[in-house]
């Protein structure tokens, strides 16, 4: 039986949570995460099945600091994995938490992080929806030629494919800032 196993998985931005219950799951299972490679590329090793904990912290500012950043979560027991597109991974054996622990203390502190996503990837994805994506459209629309209608498909499903990740993102983030009230 191999001891090795690669996954294509794909989760946006926001989906942080689910990308931490899939990595959980798969340890409950027996496959211990060990890297992400390339986007939706997860690599994970046999292990005996075992209640794990993943989360994930979006913080360039700790990644600029990155010796300090993990000796914190590693003082409060979390394994450091690894840094992969902006997003720090980590994982505690749960029999090893007191109650239900997070690298989150609080919902504070996780509105905080979903700031940081907004401002480090979607609002950077805004400018080039604005700037690329819509004058696309917009070309292909007034361009007479043989591929404008495919064009003017493949543009609109990718703004419309953006235009669902920022409302689920945002529903998502106001959700927690009136859990908060």
């Amino acid at each position: 039986m191999k001891d090795q196993k690669i996954q294509i998985r794909f989760f946006t931005i926001a989906d942080w949570q689910k990308e931490e219950a899939y990595l959980k799951k798969m340890h409950a299972q027996g496959w211990k995460f060990t890297k992400i490679s390339i986007p939706c590329i997860y690599h994970f090793a046999k292990c005996p099945p075992e209640d794990v904990t993943y989360q994930l912290d979006y913080n360039p500012e700790g990644i600029a600091h990155k010796e300090e950043y993990v000796r914190m979560f590693e003082d409060c027991g979390w394994e450091y994995l690894q840094d992969f597109a902006g997003y720090s991974y980590f994982r505690k054996a749960d029999a090893k938490m007191q109650g239900k622990e997070e690298i989150f203390c609080d919902d504070e502190s996780r509105l905080d992080m979903m700031k940081r996503v907004f401002a480090g990837r979607y609002f950077p994805l805004l400018i080039i929806v604005f700037l690329v994506i819509v004058p696309q459209i917009y070309f292909a629309i007034s361009n007479d030629g043989g591929d404008a209608p495919i064009l003017i498909i493949l543009f609109s499903l990718i703004l419309l494919l953006y235009i669902a990740v920022s409302i689920s993102f945002i529903y998502r983030y106001l959700k927690l800032k009136d859990s908060l009230h």
